[in-house]
């Protein structure tokens, strides 16, 4: 697998509002992602994509965007709960594209200042990913409480999270792998 080219599995922060959890989160992520042999990475910041809010769909695919969801062989999706689901602007920007999920695994990082860790918003998240095209993976993370769990530096203070993060990375990669031979080698019929 060495001579494989790299997989590309982007970090999509998916909120813009202001003094956001999910993005200290998100680096962690694309931090723990980024040192897996064989992966490279990147965070997409959807509040730095020039999307218009006046109409929706693949009217307003954003090309950087979409080349990048193209080349993705899979994806992590930080989604803040916001009243019981994800945030509505991540799901204009996912619904920016179509063809370019199809058949590639997303992985949901679910981020809450409540108990629940963002789970709720992850089950929302779930049939939109489906309608998309994508494959979610079955393990999620969850960041219950995220104003205390990093330092103000951004630094992770319990480090109980990272084997979650390891079995969901683990999970993610195999997927993309996966996935990506399939797409590449064997005919949809």
């Amino acid at each position: 697998m060495a001579s494989e080219r790299p997989l590309f599995i982007p970090v999509i922060v998916g909120t813009v509002r202001q003094g956001r959890m999910s993005l200290p989160v998100a680096r962690l992520v694309a931090g723990e992602l980024a040192r897996r042999p064989g992966v490279e990475t990147e965070m997409i910041d959807i509040a730095s994509l020039p999307l218009p809010v006046d109409d929706a769909g693949e009217a307003i695919k954003d090309a950087g965007f979409a080349a990048r969801m193209t080349r993705a062989d899979g994806l992590v999706i930080v989604s803040p709960e916001y009243n019981h689901s994800h945030s509505g602007l991540l799901k204009h920007v996912l619904d920016s594209c179509l063809k370019e999920y199809v058949h590639k695994p997303a992985g949901i990082v679910g981020v809450s200042a409540g108990p629940f860790g963002g789970a709720r918003g992850i089950q929302a998240l779930l049939p939109v990913l489906r309608e998309l095209g994508l494959a979610a993976i079955f393990w999620d993370v969850y960041f219950a409480n995220v104003q205390t769990l990093f330092d103000a530096a951004g630094t992770l203070k319990d480090r109980s999270y990272l084997p979650r993060i390891e079995k969901f990375l683990k999970e993610l990669v195999w997927m993309a792998r996966t996935l990506r031979y399939g797409r590449e080698h064997v005919a949809l019929e």
